[in-house]
């Protein structure tokens, strides 16, 4: 067995880091273009909550949303501290989260998604999606 592991829909590849137990904190971006940070203790199941519209109350009507970034913790109040952190960051510290971030992997404990054009849509980072509000 490979050390990813692809979601339901074949979008979102989790590495083995990533699985159900573990603690993380997680950037989506929504259809609006939207960012959204929560925590969980497994990944794969709350972005499919998210895009079933029994997630968070933000993304319910934002869907689909998209896993734009992740960090894993070794207890679920390392993973709620560093919620709160994100979510008092700018957008475009969030952004300069997602661009930059150290690893890609188990080893650093951070994950980026990228997609065919890079790490972050070229519509978030013109500002041309809304903000959060």
């Amino acid at each position: 067995m490979s050390d990813t592991e692809k979601t339901e829909k074949g979008k979102n590849i989790l590495p083995v880091g990533f699985r159900q137990g573990v603690c993380c904190t997680y950037l989506l971006q929504c259809a609006d273009g939207s960012l959204y940070c929560g925590w969980t203790n497994d990944l794969e199941h709350r972005l499919q909550s998210h895009n079933a519209g029994t997630g968070g109350k933000y993304t319910r009507s934002r869907r689909p949303v998209r896993l734009m970034y992740a960090e894993r913790f070794g207890t679920k109040e390392e993973a709620m501290r560093r919620e709160w952190e994100i979510k008092r960051l700018t957008r475009k510290a969030k952004i300069g989260l997602i661009q930059h971030a150290g690893g890609n992997g188990e080893k650093e404990g951070i994950l980026r998604i990228p997609d065919e054009d890079g790490y972050i849509p070229a519509a978030v980072l013109s500002g041309e999606a809304e903000r959060l509000k």
